[in-house]
């Protein structure tokens, strides 16, 4: 606990910490929550300019520990939740493997939590965040849209509950098996503020370490984006108060799911589309992004790049107007085919699905989708259908197929 930033005030000028988005899928909707995608100029929780495989998140902490010596923390904070992904157990596992000195750490909604526990804490997990915005139900309708449990969706106070449930459960469990627990409670005034008081309480009595109360950031594009932030000094207010029950985080900065460095001074731009080189070349790759991307597979495999000009990857999944398939065996790249996107349609909400779909659905004699960005819906749906999704940018060359 003296390394790490978020739980010991001293350390967040010492020492930094690294969350890797391998997390794209989430399994409750908050209304305060719109996960951009690839959105640089915000810092908030749920951004990210990347989704790693698990691969390529380990070959980005090569590149990140070599360049920022002082970091000690790796951490998984979506741009989902972890616990949705099966992903987020695989790095893990390789990460522990790797780099057995760096501490790995957890942030949930705990809808799955009790279910997960004693996975993280055999994984290595002894830090854990978990946000829960209310212990009352009747409180939690109102911050959360929708939860998924079990096949099912579920809204309005069954949903709260459930979702309640869950978290109470699973942060007694974590904390019964030696983890430390921070709650993180987003300040909603007029929704939760004056319950805030009462939840922190409660999770007190379950044993967590310390408590974070964050302030509401009004998004676009949700159901929230009407309501206004609570004052510093509000927000000040309420964690004097609730600090006589229980220890408060106050030099939290709402961090993006890709942060990279010191809190406050984030430099995830400068690793930026690194991780790939690194999962494919190894630890003696250049630190730089590469044209190259080497995938390894036996027999014939068809690959779809996203490229608006046919010499360079330069397009993300929903906005590429045009992807080249490629037949790849024997060490040799045979061009196939153009397949052509239509982009002129409004692409947002549904429509934007819509999109998605079709162009998967031009793509779906291709196993391996190679892009320069993708966001976490798309690269949902892909993984549904089986595809492998690779992240890259640059010329396209024989390297790109992993050939010589």
């Amino acid at each position: 606990m003296r390394e790490h930033p978020c739980y010991n005030k001293e350390a967040h000028t010492k020492f930094a910490r690294m969350h890797v988005p391998v997390a794209p899928k989430c399994n409750i909707q908050c209304n305060y929550c719109n996960r951009k995608y690839d959105c640089s100029n915000e810092s908030r929780p749920g951004v990210t300019s990347e989704v790693l495989s698990p691969e390529e998140a380990v070959g980005k902490i090569r590149i990140v520990k070599e360049k920022i010596p002082y970091l000690k923390v790796i951490g998984i904070a979506g741009p989902g939740d972890p616990l949705a992904n099966e992903e987020t157990f695989r790095t893990l596992e390789l990460v522990r493997g790797e780099f057995p000195e760096l501490t790995l750490c957890v942030s949930t909604n705990g809808l799955a939590l009790p279910e997960n526990a004693q996975r993280l804490y055999d994984l290595g997990v002894r830090f854990l965040t978990v946000t829960m915005n209310a212990s009352d139900p009747s409180v939690g309708e109102s911050v959360y849209g929708s939860v998924r449990w079990k096949g099912k969706i579920y809204t309005g106070k069954e949903g709260a509950e459930i979702l309640l449930k869950n978290q109470l459960e699973g942060v007694r469990m974590c904390v019964d098996l030696g983890m430390m627990v921070k709650i993180n409670i987003v300040m909603i005034p007029g929704i939760n503020d004056e319950h805030i008081p009462e939840l922190v309480k409660k999770v007190k009595s379950l044993g967590v370490y310390i408590v974070n109360i964050l302030p509401l950031i009004p998004v676009d594009g949700t159901k929230f984006s009407g309501r206004r932030a609570p004052t510093p000094e509000e927000r000040k207010k309420l964690m004097d108060r609730c600090e006589l029950d229980v220890r408060m985080m106050r030099h939290c900065k709402q961090c993006r799911a890709d942060a990279v460095g010191l809190l406050g001074e984030d430099r995830s731009p400068e690793f930026a589309r690194m991780g790939s080189c690194q999962a494919a070349c190894g630890p003696s790759a250049e630190n730089s992004m590469p044209s190259l991307m080497r995938i390894e597979e036996d027999g014939p495999v068809r690959m779809a790049v996203a490229t608006s000009d046919g010499e360079n990857i330069d397009s993300g999944f929903g906005n590429a107007s045009r992807f080249d398939v490629y037949s790849v065996s024997n060490g040799k790249a045979e061009f196939i085919r153009t397949v052509d996107i239509d982009t002129s349609g409004q692409v947002s909400g549904g429509s934007h699905k819509e999109h998605i779909e079709n162009t998967a659905a031009l793509l779906n004699d291709c196993s391996v989708i190679i892009v320069k960005e993708i966001g976490p819906m798309p690269s949902g749906l892909l993984a549904e259908r089986g595809k492998t999704v690779r992240i890259s940018s640059g010329e396209i060359g024989k390297g790109t197929f992993g050939t010589d």
